[in-house]
């Protein structure tokens, strides 16, 4: 139980550790380390919070590996928030992020291999997948347009839909694709960065990792939409018969 507690503490010390180094090597302004540290304090905050409420007795070695990545993406935040103030080492920004999407390729078999995996690893996998792709794209797009933030906003728009619409909420069935193509997603932007293909290759590259995802998310849209419109029958009991109100078909988040 300690090491659950102590945990996100540790990674904020490495993360601490992490902008010290970048600093030294490549240079950080106030805003990078200001943006660094906000994220890390963040995730710090939010995995404190979720391990105390699935009250996890242990902090599995998948975890670990999830934190260390999710270390690493700190620091491509810290170091894209410096290119919009001065200009930036886009290798260190390629390097940490091959690192971070490494690591991404890990844990999951660690988790396997290990048996831990969990709810809370499981939904902290996702989130540092979809802030790596959002801080990439926002890097991105000062250079192809903003429309390449798509990209990176697709899970948080998903995620503020869900406040109006709560069959949003719920969490489809796990699919390999959905984990390729955020995966996929990051390694795109990642190329783009690095510059290794023509201007047109990268354009063609972004716009087809754009179609990917928009088909992702349709996917998973498309099933939390058919899987909200049998909810009514569930609610029917045999040999009984339940008249659901708008009110109450509202009250447990099923769709109209």
């Amino acid at each position: 139980m300690q090491t659950v507690r102590t945990a996100p503490l540790i990674g904020l010390i490495a993360e601490v550790a992490l902008l010290a180094a970048l600093a030294h090597t490549v240079g950080l302004s106030v805003t990078g380390w200001s943006v660094g540290i906000l994220c890390a304090l963040t995730t710090n905050v939010i995995l404190t919070r979720a391990l105390a409420r699935s009250r996890a007795s242990a902090f599995g070695p998948a975890n670990w590996v999830t934190l260390a990545r999710s270390t690493f993406v700190a620091g491509i935040a810290a170091l894209i928030a410096e290119a919009l103030v001065q200009a930036a080492s886009a290798a260190a920004i390629v390097t940490l992020t091959v690192v971070a999407l490494v690591l991404d390729s890990v844990d999951g078999r660690v988790a396997r291999r290990t048996a831990s995996a969990t709810a809370v690893g499981a939904r902290f996998d996702m989130e540092v997948d979809a802030f790596l792709i959002l801080v990439l794209s926002a890097y991105v797009a000062q250079s192809f347009g903003a429309w390449v933030l798509t990209i990176g906003a697709a899970r948080y728009t998903l995620v503020a839909a869900g406040w109006l619409l709560p069959w949003l909420r719920e969490s489809p069935p796990p699919r390999y694709w959905y984990k390729f193509v955020a995966a996929l997603e990051g390694i795109v932007l990642t190329v783009v960065i690095a510059d290794m293909l023509p201007g047109p290759g990268n354009v063609a590259l972004l716009t087809l990792a754009l179609v990917l995802l928009g088909g992702s998310f349709g996917h998973e849209v498309r099933w939390l939409w058919q899987n909200c419109r049998i909810q009514p029958r569930r609610l029917a009991r045999p040999r009984r018969i339940v008249l659901v109100t708008a009110e109450a078909r509202a009250a447990v988040g099923v769709c109209e």
